[in-house]
């Protein structure tokens, strides 16, 4: 899924997908770093060149995506769609942890 469309959401709605995600959770894939803010969500830094992108679509479900970057390249690991709210932190922590077979 492109980031780059015309779909954006607000702060609040960045500040919600954070507070789904739990401070535990977030400990575990990040951190708790400061959350890097993208068009259509948020993305937080793992380490070892990899991050989690977790984007709100416009049916009100996510798309969690393990990115992998090296200088301006990046490549999308892992990627599940139509994730609801309930699932997000199993989801987001699970593509946190690079070393594991996610999806």
């Amino acid at each position: 899924m492109d980031t780059t469309t015309e779909h954006t959401i607000r702060h609040e709605q960045r500040v919600e997908i954070l507070r789904q995600i739990g401070a535990r959770n977030r400990m575990a894939i990040d951190g708790l770093r400061p959350a890097t803010p993208i068009p259509a969500g948020v993305e937080l830094v793992c380490g070892s060149g990899y991050r989690v992108r977790i984007i709100l679509t416009p049916a009100d479900t996510y798309t969690v995506q393990r990115v992998y970057r090296r200088g301006a390249r990046e490549w999308v690991k892992g990627e599940q769609t139509d994730v609801y709210w309930p699932e997000l932190p199993e989801v987001a922590y699970r593509a946190g942890m690079f070393r594991d077979d996610w999806v």
